[in-house]
């Protein structure tokens, strides 16, 4: 009597636990899902808001076609892209920073404290200036037009890649430290600086303004085909960080313990660290430098629902949407009718936000 009495016991403390584990998910899965449902209700709102105000209840209506033309219109062929725009545009610098951070094992990690925007800015500053990839205009968010988005994009990515590949050198041959690939990392972006004010100096003054202008970043430049393209790259590589979620996990215990549980941890990183760069290239070479949405957007998300990659890689994603979404709704609305530029606000706002959460962290330590 008394062994079965024991087994029941057993038996009703791991039904316990399973079912404090179960709450524990279910957790994390209704704040990921809360703040989609937020994203979606922000999106709504800011499509109604600009030099025409309107009510979300007529945007819903101008979404499913039951309002009048002019409503349509403005929420169709205006607004409706540059919502879209900024959370796809969020959910790639999300995510790239979340990976960052996990394969390089550094909290600070994310493209622009490792120099991959200001890599990706220059490549595409030289392809819109010298080799011809896009025509120069003298006015507002169309200073810059991208013709060929394939060619800017490609060099974007040699600019922003090369970042990543000094980083990796500098890691697995010299061995350094995070703090001191933070510091590489800014040694790089200093680099690009550089080299983007030597294109100025050769460039005339109407390019030098639009590039200036572009690399502050701005969610209205995008069209439809370059929507697309950055869509169709994002959301695959989302998934495929998805699916190595494990791996992720695993690489958060060290070198070594990832290695015995099977994990190629050189190719992980590396295709990893590939992949964050590619997503970062095309971000930049589209909206210019959107900065603190890759750093910010993980480390508020690990404060929420923690560090499993489970869950922390779609929290980031839903996270830096929500935020560049407010941000380039604050941009639009704050002083209108006109538009700051949409990296200065995300600059403005998230460079307090990662001061505290840092605080917070070492209070906790």
């Amino acid at each position: 009597m008394s062994c079965e009495h024991e087994n029941l016991q057993g038996a009703g403390t791991r039904e316990s636990a399973l079912q404090r584990y179960h709450g524990y998910t279910q957790k994390k899965v209704l704040v990921i899902t809360g703040i989609a449902a937020a994203t979606l209700l922000l999106g709504v709102i800011s499509m109604g808001l600009g030099s025409v105000n309107i009510s979300p209840l007529d945007v819903l209506k101008a979404l499913v076609g039951q309002a009048d033309q002019r409503t349509a219109q403005i929420v169709i062929n205006i607004r409706l892209i540059r919502v879209i725009a900024a959370m796809v545009a969020g959910i790639g610098l999300g995510v790239s920073g979340c990976i960052m951070q996990g394969v390089l094992l550094n909290p600070l990690a994310s493209d622009f404290t490792l120099g991959i925007s200001q890599g990706a800015a220059f490549g595409a500053a030289v392809a819109i200036v010298a080799a011809g990839a896009g025509s120069v205009q003298s006015t507002g968010a169309d200073a810059v037009i991208i013709n060929n988005p394939y060619t800017v994009t490609a060099a974007a990515f040699i600019g922003a890649f090369s970042a990543t590949l000094g980083i990796l050198l500098l890691a697995r041959f010299k061995g350094i430290d995070p703090e001191a690939m933070i510091l590489a990392g800014i040694a790089f972006g200093f680099l690009f600086q550089a080299c983007t004010v030597i294109v100025q100096y050769f460039a005339n003054d109407v390019q030098v303004a639009s590039i200036v202008f572009w690399t502050f970043g701005d969610i209205g430049r995008a069209s439809w085909q370059e929507l697309a393209f950055m869509a169709l790259l994002i959301l695959p590589v989302s998934v495929f960080f998805m699916f190595n979620r494990w791996n992720y996990n695993t690489l958060e215990s060290g070198d070594d313990i990832a290695g015995s549980l099977g994990v190629n941890v050189s190719r992980t990183r590396a295709i990893g660290m590939f992949l964050a760069a590619l997503v970062s290239s095309v971000t930049v070479a589209f909206l210019g430098i959107v900065a603190f949405i890759g750093l910010v957007s993980p480390h508020v998300m690990r404060r929420v629902i923690g560090g499993d990659y489970r869950y922390l890689i779609p929290g980031s994603c839903v996270m830096g949407a929500l935020l560049l979404l407010a941000a380039d709704t604050v941009s639009r609305t704050i002083i209108a009718p006109i538009v700051l530029p949409v990296g200065a606000i995300t600059s403005f706002l998230g460079a307090p936000l990662f001061i505290y959460l840092l605080v917070k962290g070492y209070r906790r330590t």
